[in-house]
């Protein structure tokens, strides 16, 4: 699935050589789950399925407590519990690998309850994050040639999947999206060279004495730091500029239902 929209190609290699991505099946206690407060321990049948680290570590971690199969993932009366979909589960999770957080369209792969809605496609919002990360490229060297001869239109589908540079469809890939969400009020920008770390505060005196904070990131909850991209500290967040940070953080005090105020910043990478 993820070579089909993107430029890489994936093969197994023997255990003994050296892998861009490492899969493995894990107890409940595994060492980085003791470490890190973005991975939670494996928890036995169903609650956390699996979790995968962003570049460049190339880890995917399954949780071998589960009963997985090959198949849409079902409730199993004869040994009552879940049987999980092995592949569904880590297409989401090569998708971290790649660099992809969860998208905050209903339909992909990538969001944050696709196991649980049985969602299994990707969308154009993922397609546009590989792009977007590692260049739009053509997988074929025979693409320029191709296009030359009109294939763009006589052999759209082909070109689309192998040739997307050549035939400028980088951004037409045949799957659905949602409209992106407007930039909100409030919002400072604010361009800055890859590597450099960036400190954002939240109204420390209204969030100490009225109120509670909550970080997001494009319009999702930020819950967890990410060692070594966003670090969470209460009233205000540090983050790394890259490409996978690009994007609108935005921090909202609420005390109860009622916000008591909001701050924006829109992040741009100048590479």
């Amino acid at each position: 699935m993820w070579s089909d929209v993107s430029p890489f190609s994936f093969r197994e290699v023997p255990a003994d050589q050296e892998a861009d991505i490492k899969i493995g099946f894990y107890p409940v206690n595994h060492t980085d789950c003791l470490q890190s407060y973005l991975h939670h321990c494996f928890d036995g049948i169903t609650g956390e399925l699996a979790h995968a680290f962003f570049p460049p570590t190339g880890e995917i971690h399954f949780d071998n407590n589960e009963y997985w199969i090959l198949g849409n993932m079902r409730f199993s009366w004869k040994k009552g519990v879940w049987l999980t979909d092995l592949v569904h589960v880590a297409t989401h999770e090569i998708g971290h690998v790649l660099g992809l957080m969860h998208s905050m369209d209903p339909k992909a792969i990538m969001h944050l309850n696709a196991t649980l809605t049985g969602r299994k496609l990707i969308t154009q919002d993922e397609v546009r994050g590989l792009h977007h990360l590692y260049g739009c490229l053509d997988r074929l060297f025979i693409c320029p040639a191709w296009a030359r001869k009109g294939y763009c239109d006589s052999k759209r589908r082909l070109m689309q999947k192998h040739c997307p540079s050549s035939c400028d469809f980088c951004y037409e890939f045949p799957f659905p999206t949602v409209a992106p969400t407007p930039t909100p009020p409030r919002t400072k920008h604010k361009l800055v060279v890859e590597g450099k770390k960036l400190t954002f505060r939240c109204g420390k005196k209204i969030a100490s004495k009225k109120g509670k904070v909550y970080w997001y990131k494009d319009g999702e909850l930020l819950e967890y730091s990410h060692p070594n991209y966003i670090s969470l500290k209460d009233d205000h967040i540090s983050i790394v500029a890259n490409a996978i940070n690009e994007g609108t953080y935005t921090c909202i005090v609420k005390k109860k239902d009622k916000v008591l105020t909001n701050y924006s910043w829109r992040v741009r990478v100048r590479f």
